[in-house]
């Protein structure tokens, strides 16, 4: 029997709202709840990642703006390490947190189109689920709460479609606090916008309520602007370079479509295929036809800009949502076991395919062997990092005393930076320097350094500056991962031939 379903009526004017099913409170915490627990049972795995090092120091430089991010996710860093101390766990904590909210505004969205109990769970539970949620879930991440922002704000977004007036502030509040964590969300309200001028409801923008949630965002998002314009936009920089390839998940501009096949599972595609349509069609859903136009004009948006595949995925909780009443009534129309069975298949082999190659579930000592850090960058970028630092820490040691104690540590990136930041202190490393992003502002080294262990800087001239450069050792992680650190050489250079003030424009870098 197929469950009865309410259609949402659009706001007429008069302050009427439609009956909408019951919320599923409990499957939806169950549901939200279940993931947080998986990524918390599985955040103490590997290690930390490069960003999560960097995220660690930006929070020790508070400001409005950092060159590479707004600051909310550099202060979320900051304030679980003043919580939780040096513990991987708890600065992966709020992700965990995050990551379940997202799949229970799933359901609730489902709902608002008009599902009931059956619809809210699948939604959640496809969204739970999906191979971009538990990699961003899994790690403190700017993508991790640009993807909450998306769900919470289209969300609200169908709500103030609803019901009009005051709903729309919240949509702004929401809005800009997501600005403050990362520039996407702009795109999300242009595509919004867009959307509703081709489809409507064009007569919401006769409202005040809208502008006044555009006001609201502006003035929540206004110290990070004000921030990159006093800084000569440096975003602009950073996008260009992600656009030309510089960023280890940037991927060339063809392979953007079929990427978005494996954001969600390749199993569950029909699910939000299905969901894309009927925003598309279904005249129960017209008020909300705007989300159909979002998905391919960002699409082709991103795509001309250089754009990484993932940043469409904060949509997919919309589409699901809205695909799980037609899967749910495509199931059940004959009552067919074969039907249920390659549903609950689907979601089930998406769990367990997608856990594997997302979660640090494979021992370490095996990672090299599979392909796991082929499919997923990031599981190699959470490997290695004590090892790095005890190598860069062991060429230290071995430099004579007097020279040691003049010695600073220069890195090609920051991830290598914020290791030895991180894990150094302890083993007598001085602070790293780095022309990387915005650890360039937190530099350059001293006048008074004499003698400079250099990481890095593969096929870069760094020789130039420096009378010698001998090469002292190589990193190895012990595993043998071939992730983007192995190999890297660390050299002693001494006899620096000009100021480091003169130096350091010319190691300045985004990316």
């Amino acid at each position: 029997m197929t469950e009865p379903s309410v259609a949402p009526r659009p706001d007429t004017g008069s302050g009427l709202t439609a009956d909408r099913p019951p919320v599923a409170r409990v499957p939806l915490a169950v549901a939200g709840a279940a993931v947080t627990a998986v990524l918390v049972a599985t955040s103490g795995g590997y290690g930390y990642h490069r960003d999560e090092l960097y995220f660690l120091q930006a929070g020790q430089h508070p400001a409005f703006g950092y060159l590479d991010q707004p600051p909310l996710t550099p202060l979320l860093a900051r304030a679980a390490s003043e919580l939780f101390g040096d513990s991987l766990v708890g600065l992966r904590l709020a992700s965990a947190v995050a990551a379940g909210l997202v799949v229970m505004f799933a359901g609730l969205i489902a709902r608002e189109f008009g599902g009931g109990r059956g619809p809210q769970v699948l939604a959640a539970a496809c969204t739970g689920v999906s191979s971009i949620l538990l990699i961003a879930g899994h790690m403190l991440s700017t993508t991790t709460f640009d993807l909450l922002a998306w769900a919470a704000l289209s969300w609200l977004t169908v709500r103030a479609l609803r019901d009009g007036g005051r709903a729309w502030l919240w949509v702004g509040l929401v809005a800009g606090i997501g600005l403050q964590n990362k520039l996407l969300v702009a795109f999300l309200l242009f595509g919004l916008a867009a959307g509703i001028l081709v489809a409507g409801p064009r007569r919401v923008l006769r409202s005040p309520w809208p502008w006044a949630a555009a006001a609201t965002a502006l003035i929540l998002w206004a110290p990070n602007l004000v921030w990159q314009a006093a800084n000569g936009w440096p975003m602009l920089a950073l996008s260009a370079a992600i656009a030309s390839g510089s960023s280890g998940t940037s991927e060339p501009w063809y392979v953007f479509l079929p990427f978005q096949l494996v954001l969600v599972s390749p199993l569950l595609v029909p699910a939000w295929a299905v969901g894309l349509w009927r925003l598309a069609r279904d005249p129960r859903l017209r008020p909300y036809r705007g989300f159909a136009v979002a998905y391919p004009l960002l699409a082709v948006v991103f795509m001309a800009t250089g754009g990484k595949p993932y940043y469409l995925a904060g949509l997919y909780p919309v589409l699901l949502a809205a695909g799980a009443e037609p899967v749910l009534r495509w199931v059940r129309a004959r009552a067919s076991v074969l039907r249920s069975a390659l549903l609950a298949s689907a979601i089930v082999l998406g769990a367990a395919v997608n856990a594997v190659l997302m979660l640090p579930l494979v021992p370490v000592q095996h990672l090299a062997a599979t392909p796991i850090t082929d499919i997923n960058y990031d599981a190699g970028e959470t490997v290695g990092w004590p090892a790095f630092v005890r190598t860069v820490a062991a060429v230290h040691t071995a430099l004579p005393a007097a020279e040691r104690a003049g010695a600073v540590v220069l890195t090609a990136n920051y991830g290598q930076a914020g290791a030895v930041d991180h894990y150094g202190g302890e083993l007598g490393l001085p602070r790293a320097y780095s022309g990387h992003n915005s650890y360039a502002d937190w530099g350059p080294p001293p006048e008074s350094a004499t003698t400079t262990i250099v990481i890095g800087f593969d096929g870069q001239p760094i020789e130039q500056w420096f009378g010698s450069c001998a090469e002292a050792a190589r990193i190895d992680n012990g595993v043998g991962l071939g992730n983007e650190e192995q190999g890297t050489p660390v050299r002693v250079c001494r006899e620096r031939q000009a100021p480091w003030a003169q130096i350091w424009p010319h190691l300045r870098h985004v990316g």
